[in-house]
């Protein structure tokens, strides 16, 4: 049993996104992605999902691309991305399926870890940050509280978060996250969002104890990547 991670997969069957347009590297990335997938994860195993996870704007469209994911391997753990619009109320998703589980304001668990998290927001160092954008990345500070409040009210100790906006800037943790990450004693954080990264250009490690991962699809050459 293994735990693995991927984010980004912007799956399109029945939108009109093909992806080649944003580099060769993506074109039939779908297919790259499931023959990665059925060469490294097994039913037993688990893959967390961060975020943006489908282009398209409804659910029964978006409805295809989950059920493509519910067809591979393993028991899937995801969260919302900034293109997920498909997405519907945390009930109603994670009461389709028996081996993927959807958080909002909740936590699943792997093992003796709370897997928690929330989809995040650009950080306030970031340019032209608005307050429309505190708004929302105050609120998406909350929903993370409220997941990780969720998990140690069960009696978990041990966490890994997923937020699909990163959570470093300039190789520095943003101040607000950083805060709920100690408080809770977090042991990884899961992120996504960014494309056409590289090992030089975008940070990938431990600070202060928590390792972070970078685990945009294209950045992983569309293979899960194992975090335990």
């Amino acid at each position: 049993m293994a735990l693995y991670a991927i984010s980004d997969l912007h799956l399109s069957f029945e939108a009109d996104k093909p992806m080649g347009i944003f580099g060769e590297k993506w074109i039939n990335h779908e297919e790259k992605i499931k023959e990665n997938w059925l060469d490294t994860v097994n039913n037993e195993d688990t893959v967390l999902i961060a975020g943006d996870i489908s282009w398209s704007m409804k659910m029964e469209d978006g409805k295809i691309d989950l059920e493509w994911i519910h067809n591979l391997p393993g028991r899937k753990i995801l969260i919302k991305g900034n293109h997920d619009y498909w997405w519907t109320s945390i009930s109603k998703l994670n009461s389709m399926y028996q081996d993927m589980k959807f958080i909002q304001n909740n936590y699943f668990s792997y093992g003796e870890y709370a897997i928690c998290g929330t989809r995040g927001w650009i950080l306030p160092e970031a340019d032209k940050f608005t307050e429309h954008d505190k708004k929302i990345y105050d609120r998406e500070l909350i929903r993370l509280k409220l997941s990780l409040e969720s998990a140690k009210k069960s009696g978990f100790n041990k966490f890994i978060i997923m937020i699909h906006y990163p959570p470093i800037i300039n190789n520095s943790v943003d101040a607000g996250l950083l805060e709920i990450f100690n408080e809770y004693s977090v042991d990884k954080v899961i992120y996504g969002h960014i494309h056409n990264a590289n090992k030089e250009s975008h940070f990938q490690g431990k600070i202060e104890e928590i390792e972070y991962s970078l685990t945009s699809c294209d950045y992983l050459d569309f293979a899960p990547v194992k975090i335990l």
